[in-house]
């Protein structure tokens, strides 16, 4: 699928600073980082094994500094000994059900996680461009849908309410400060290197290849956006070339979607039938405070941007089912002499996002 280039010379050689690289979109924005020459800086807090940064390899292409995203001295050091140019705000705690349980750590690092950043950014005159990852939970609960930029941010429970208050804090000091921070909400990511298995995606290829029935913890019947990891990754990138280019842009959100939403249920099944399972989900009913329907339109993106997705829904989770394929050692029985491709997309590793 074809989709707007980036300049074949923009993040060569570019210093950009990264914080949550080990989680899923963290992952791959530094891998794809990498495959564009930048030279990347990356916040580690945990040390984790699983995550695609370590395994691949690609921790030891980057320059790492170890410590907490609340940490505004650590973080002004960062920016000024790098002289980082663009910075991409993607640490959060993103698990729902962490988020009910214990809030406290999540609010900490979610809201003054942001605002600690974006007050480094604020001392840091070098800093150009600064992509803040919110989320799709930002909006909260909405009578009206598909949500788009104009919805006010209203969240109720932690974790929306963490995205919502992140979200103003960057919009704060892009209008006070005229700091030059966008915004971006995006639905669910899904793809290879998520190793949270209560989410839909992760925990169903795991059950497939252990032979288990898959477990909905919900009714089935909750509606969402699923977004490719690495469509998340190329849009972030986007973002910041296109904020180095249009000043204008400054203080702006945008929504990215396949604007294809779905039930989990409907996404579970999805899974089986390209695993070929005949397998049937467990469906648990226990969720709670979560919302029931959210999905996003994206046309501010296509229009502004010029931006669209690299891959359909049915081509992500078939790279994604390989990467777990890969990642358990498992061959399944109906494969074929056919030798699938579990690099990074080509075209996004070429430059044309």
């Amino acid at each position: 699928m074809e989709s707007v280039e980036l300049m074949s010379s923009f993040y060569q050689d570019r210093p950009v600073f990264v914080t949550g690289a080990t989680g899923l979109v963290g992952s791959w924005l530094v891998r794809h980082l990498l495959a564009r020459g930048a030279d990347v800086v990356c916040l580690i807090r945990d040390w984790v094994p699983q995550s695609e940064l370590i395994r691949s390899g690609m921790l030891g292409k980057v320059k790492v500094v170890r410590g907490d995203v609340r940490d505004q001295a650590l973080l002004e050091r960062i920016l000024g000994e790098y002289e980082i140019d663009t910075v991409f705000h993607l640490a959060a705690q993103t698990i729902v059900g962490i988020a009910n349980r214990n809030p406290v750590s999540t609010l900490e690092t979610n809201i003054a996680g942001t605002w600690v950043l974006l007050e480094a950014c604020r001392r840091s005159p070098q800093v150009k461009q600064i992509v803040v990852a919110s989320s799709d939970k930002a909006y909260g609960s909405q009578h009206n849908l598909p949500y788009d930029e104009s919805f006010p941010l209203r969240g109720e429970h932690p974790y929306d309410v963490s995205k919502s208050c992140a979200d103003l804090i960057a919009h704060t000091y892009a209008k006070t400060y005229g700091l030059p921070v966008v915004v971006t909400r995006c639905g669910n990511f899904y793809g290879g290197g998520d190793l949270n298995w209560n989410r839909i995606v992760p925990g169903t290829i795991r059950a497939v290849i252990r032979g288990q029935r898959p477990t909905i913890r919900s009714d089935g019947q909750y509606t969402r956006d699923y977004f490719y990891v690495e469509d998340g990754a190329a849009a972030y990138m986007l973002v910041a070339q296109k904020l180095a280019q249009s000043p204008q842009l400054i203080g702006q959100a945008f929504n990215f979607s396949n604007e294809t939403p779905m039930t989990v249920l409907e996404i579970c099944n999805t899974i089986l039938r390209i695993m070929g399972s005949s397998l049937k989900p467990q469906i648990l009913n226990h969720a709670s405070n979560e919302i029931r329907s959210q999905y996003l339109n994206a046309r501010k993106a296509k229009k502004m941007l010029g931006w669209r997705p690299l891959f359909s829904l049915e081509q992500g989770l078939e790279k994604t089912i390989e990467w777990y394929y890969e990642f358990f050692n498992y061959v399944p029985k109906n494969r074929t002499n056919k030798e699938t491709d579990l690099r990074p997309c080509a075209r996004v590793c070429e430059g044309r996002l």
